[in-house]
């Protein structure tokens, strides 16, 4: 049995900040947030957008690319957004070995 695939995501909230999370199932994840049951820096911040998600191979990989997003400037994060990168891990490993 294969392991499932691990997922990146961006949801911009309704004060037009950008958080980044993780998750197998990037749809189910969101609906959570939606219910103000997930991350606790997006309650009352509704409505919520995604507006990026790429694979990101095994959880262990998706945390490392969670941290290096997190850890970028908000210019850098928008940038992201609009690039929307299918390959995430190539397109920030020169952004992030900078940190």
């Amino acid at each position: 049995m294969s392991e499932k695939s691990w997922y990146v995501y961006l949801i911009r909230a309704n004060n037009d900040a950008l958080y980044c999370g993780i998750s197998t199932d990037v749809a189910k994840r969101i609906e959570v947030h939606q219910r103000g049951q997930g991350a606790k820096y997006l309650v009352g911040k509704l409505p919520l957008r995604l507006v990026y998600q790429a694979e990101a191979g095994d959880r262990s990989s998706a945390s490392k690319i969670e941290y290096c997003i997190k850890q970028l400037k908000k210019s850098q994060k928008e940038r992201l957004v609009i690039d929307q990168p299918q390959n995430i891990i190539a397109y920030l490993e020169h952004i992030c070995a900078r940190h």
